[in-house]
């Protein structure tokens, strides 16, 4: 059966839609010896896929993981300029998983990694609206009123965020750690919204993503998902 390029890439556990849709416009896709490009389709079991050079097949294992991002870590597979990625810390992982979306390099937290294409498109996809939470440090003390701009949205420059959650936990001297639940995921997205009232952040942990927590995982840890955590994380963003 002929599905398009980036939704069997997915399926066969090499990446979520959008980073396929990234290596096609990349021209690291290749079907039957032609570049591919955003719209192609194919069939898996009829035509040659390559993607960076290596013929791709279908995924017979599933895995689920729940990592515990360090600061300092790039959330890749791997990095040109040799700086550490989330895989570094993966190595007695024997399948190839990757990152679902991503955390930035000084931020840390919760990081869902698999080879389950199809359910890390379901969770970065925003129509899905897939709640994540960050417990934030940032500068100064915001006010009730710099809450309400956040929770129901404000301006970025790339157009205005959706409704959030909001929540003071501690002020300190100087400082305020505050929770935050966002529905999508845009490119240093928490960052940007407190910047935008004038709140710089120092520190971000990502403590969840729908119901899975980080529990008792330290830096650098990883955990397998349950099967009942895998089938209730399906059934939630499959049933968006």
């Amino acid at each position: 059966m002929e599905e398009r390029i980036q939704k069997i890439i997915a399926k066969c556990g090499i990446a979520s839609r959008r980073k396929a849709e990234e290596m096609i416009l990349e021209g690291l896709v290749r079907v039957n010896g032609v570049p591919a490009t955003l719209g192609m389709k194919a069939d898996l079991e009829r035509d040659h896929i390559k993607v960076k050079g290596k013929l791709i097949g279908a995924v017979q294992t599933r895995v689920y993981l729940v990592f515990n991002k360090p600061v300092q870590c790039l959330t890749a597979t791997h990095d040109e300029e040799g700086r550490p990625t989330v895989m570094d810390f993966l190595k007695r992982i024997k399948l190839q998983v990757f990152p679902v979306g991503r955390l930035d390099f000084n931020s840390e937290g919760l990081l869902i990694l698999t080879n389950d294409g199809e359910l890390a498109n379901a969770v970065l996809h925003p129509k899905n609206k897939i709640p994540k939470t960050y417990r934030v440090k940032v500068d100064g003390f915001p006010d009730n009123q710099d809450i309400v701009k956040l929770e129901r949205g404000i301006m970025l420059d790339d157009g205005i965020t959706a409704p959030a959650k909001v929540r003071l936990v501690k002020k300190l001297k100087a400082n305020s750690w505050m929770d935050i639940t966002i529905y999508e995921g845009r490119k240093r997205q928490v960052r940007r919204m407190f910047e935008r009232i004038g709140h710089s952040v120092s520190k971000l942990v990502r403590t969840r993503i729908n119901g899975l927590t980080l529990g008792d995982l330290k830096p650098g840890e990883y955990r397998y998902l349950t099967p009942d955590e895998i089938a209730k994380l399906r059934k939630e963003v499959f049933s968006c």
